[in-house]
């Protein structure tokens, strides 16, 4: 089958682009522009790009168009897919209909945390040997890509159903990172509810994409629909420490409900079958005492830091034990050899003693859980949280209260200036009023003009046993090797 993609060069649309070229398809894709890393990727994936958007990259006529929801309804390309007959899905639509059916799809959804347990789930299962397909919005240290055909078809065929501790007898496993953002231009619905889950993780709720959900109660509804789409035979693992995952099970649900939560959790009245307790924490990671249903399975290690990274290390363990019937003692021997995700406390480099991560933080509750959790590995010297507001959501004034309280782990503040334009002023996140805030708090904050002006402070402050953490959901203005050069000798 030949498979056009239109707007191919974002995260979720490239990662597709190659799991139909794995499974054995031909495919092409259109973007404006095919910018690292993604751009290359595709290259080495074999996808055939076609720079720009125009009704003359559909021919010959491809067996299936697949139009992202980058693309709005006056995209030419797209519009002549639509208006030709040629058939055309979204994203999710062809996902779910070409690659998740005949699979058992393990869907996270939430807020925060959706990346890294996603990516937890696809490592222990596949070192389970379940050969699990994936799909995730982020690149797994463990893994070449962030995608991969399940073992059914590398293998040309399909696996058995198998059988073990766990609820049911369940097919070849296939993760997806549940996002709630909209389909497509054509159809506004949310992503997550049409991955036809067996299993799901509900991983939080915190109102965000305020594009998408102006207020808390559309965003809530989102999330109700995504419980009610889990079938009776399947499995929803639910946090019990959070209120609005609380409230949207116990309304929405019509699956078997697994909570879990850490030690000394307000678990709002639900006794967890999955507990953590946090042992200890130093430079190498951290360890937690695992217990499953009251009794206690173990001492976990794992080397990703902090303790929202216990929470999403305990969802995964238990939707694939309880889920797919995978063995405790092999669940905990994997946690230890997991990696992490790039762009997620991601140690890009050490000059001169500085350390410098990387961290896909924009809305404050991960601002606070990334520097808290940075904090406790390195517990001396200087942290400077450097910050770029880029998304939807955080370049609004929706969280200016929030954020005043968010860099609290961090001793030096840098704010960068917004990385949307659009936005009315009178909507924005304000940030000498934010810079001000943190500062009646005992903290240092800058507000540069610039990139440039970032590296040079950074570079002139930063000390021999500091650590710096460059927050943002983009490409921050090139400041990753700008900052390099600066602080090398």
């Amino acid at each position: 089958m030949h498979v056009h993609l239109v707007g191919v060069a974002g995260t979720g649309m490239g990662a597709l682009a190659g799991l139909f070229k794995a499974s054995g398809h031909d495919v092409s894709g259109s973007d404006v522009a095919f910018y690292p890393p993604m751009g290359p990727a595709l290259e080495r994936w074999g996808i055939r790009l076609m720079e720009g958007f125009d009704p003359k990259h559909l021919e010959p006529r491809p067996d299936l168009v697949v139009i992202g929801n980058v693309c709005r309804p006056t995209n030419p390309e797209a519009r002549a897919a639509l208006d030709s007959g040629l058939p055309t899905k979204s994203m999710p639509h062809a996902l779910a209909e070409l690659l998740l059916v005949h699979r058992s799809p393990l869907v996270v959804g939430g807020t925060h945390g959706k990346t890294t347990t996603s990516a937890l789930c696809a490592w222990l299962l596949h070192e389970a040997g379940r050969d699990p397909g994936f799909l995730i919005g982020g690149l797994p240290k463990n893994f070449d890509a962030s995608f991969r055909v399940p073992g059914d078809v590398a293998r040309g065929g399909r696996l058995p159903l198998v059988t073990g501790e766990g609820m049911s007898r369940r097919k070849t496993p296939f993760v997806v990172e549940g996002d709630e953002y909209d389909t497509a231009f054509f159809e506004k619905t949310p992503k997550f509810w049409h991955y036809r889950p067996e299993v799901a993780i509900l991983t939080s709720i915190e109102h965000d994409h305020v594009d998408i959900y102006p207020d808390e109660a559309s965003y809530l509804a989102a999330f109700r629909g995504f419980v009610e789409r889990v079938p009776e035979s399947g499995l929803i693992v639910a946090a019990a420490a959070d209120r609005h995952v609380v409230d949207v099970v116990r309304a929405s649900a019509r699956a078997e409900v697994a909570w879990f939560a850490l030690e000394g959790d307000d678990m709002h009245g639900q006794p967890p079958h999955w507990l953590a307790a946090p042992a200890g924490v130093d430079e190498t990671g951290q360890s937690f005492d695992l217990y499953a249903g009251g009794v206690y399975a173990g001492r976990v290690a794992v080397t990703i830091p902090g303790r929202h990274n216990i929470r999403n290390a305990l969802a995964a363990a238990a939707a694939v034990a309880q889920g797919f019937g995978v063995p405790l003692s092999t669940v905990i021997s994997a946690l230890a050899t997991f990696q992490g995700v790039r762009r997620r406390q991601d140690l890009l480099y050490e000059v001169r003693g500085v350390r410098v991560y990387d961290d896909f933080a924009h809305h404050p509750t991960a601002v606070d859980e990334t520097l808290r959790a940075l904090r406790a590995r390195h517990t001396k010297g200087s942290l400077f949280a450097v910050f770029e507001p880029r998304s939807a959501t955080a370049c609004r004034a929706l969280h200016q209260a929030q954020y005043g309280s968010a860099f609290d782990a961090a001793d030096v503040i840098v704010l960068a200036p917004l990385g949307r334009t659009e936005i009315p002023e009178a909507e924005r996140l304000d940030l000498r009023a934010l810079a001000a805030a943190l500062e009646a708090r005992g903290k240092r904050a800058l507000t540069p003009a610039s990139v440039d002006e970032i590296v040079t402070l950074l570079a002139r402050d930063a000390q021999a046993g500091d650590t710096i953490a460059l927050l943002s959901n983009g490409a921050f203005g090139g400041i990753y090797d700008k900052l390099r050069g600066a602080l090398a000798p």
